[in-house]
């Protein structure tokens, strides 16, 4: 039941969108209907699924990077105060600068648009997963930090059988986010640089498709950047409960 809800809402709000651009005889260049869209999808399936494929190798590139520099910039952080408080701030700063501000910069600067899209998408992954793992690194519990101190346990061994395990739930959770926002960063970047060709993405289709007034086409790539989104998060879902349902609390059955 749980399951059928989401999808009988989802369905009831397709089948009113449907009906509606029906009855009110709606231009499909204007809102075109879900089965135009679909009719559009598998008509242009072939061009679309080049161009998504390179949407996804950005957006998992990103985000890769900043899963591994994110982990390894936030164990510095929890073993050092000092460098915390150094280079935080820094992280704070590419967080909050727009990456549309920043994206034709970049482009200037990184000869290689796969390069500078992939750096881009990574600034707006990065903060989430960084931030996350230092709030979970921090959140150990006191007691045990003691413990490991009585028995004169090294840095690495804190961090290793206290620390990290003590952050998972809180890497996770940055991980639902950072998906997303990588595939944002990724779209975003793509819009921005106004890429044309081949070895494009979903972007590039969406904005070529509006110069020329395909709506269903637009509707038609934004329909597979949506269900990358969706997949993307069930699938952080999936892996949250997998590695934590055993023990987190978080993660019990309602």
């Amino acid at each position: 039941m749980k399951r059928l809800l989401p999808l009988a809402t989802l369905l009831a709000l397709l089948l009113a969108w449907e009906a509606l651009v029906r009855l009110a005889q709606i231009p499909h260049y204007t809102l075109p209907a879900p089965s135009l869209v679909l009719q559009t999808l598998a008509g242009n399936f072939g061009s679309l699924a080049a161009s998504w494929w390179f949407t996804l190798k950005i957006t998992f590139g990103a985000l890769a990077l900043a899963c591994a520099g994110g982990v390894a910039i936030a164990a510095v952080f929890a073993l050092s105060r000092g460098v915390e408080r150094a280079l935080f701030p820094l992280a704070v700063v590419l967080q909050v600068t727009p990456v549309v501000a920043i994206a034709p910069l970049i482009l200037i600067y990184v000869e290689s648009t796969t390069a500078a899209l992939l750096l881009c998408a990574w600034i707006v992954a990065f903060f989430p997963i960084l931030s996350n793992t230092v709030a979970g690194l921090r959140a150990a519990d006191p007691q045990l930090r003691d413990l490991f101190r009585l028995y004169r346990a090294t840095p690495w061994q804190r961090l290793r059988l206290l620390l990290m395990p003590s952050a998972l739930p809180y890497f996770i959770a940055g991980l639902k986010v950072s998906g997303g926002l990588s595939l944002i960063g990724a779209v975003t970047a793509e819009m921005v640089a106004g890429a044309a060709g081949r070895e494009t993405g979903l972007a590039s289709r969406i904005l070529e498709a509006s110069f020329r007034t395909e709506t269903p086409k637009m509707f038609a790539a934004l329909l597979l950047l949506v269900l990358t989104g969706v997949l993307i998060f069930w699938s952080f879902e999936a892996l949250s409960r997998v590695l934590l349902g055993r023990w987190h609390a978080g993660e019990s059955p309602d």
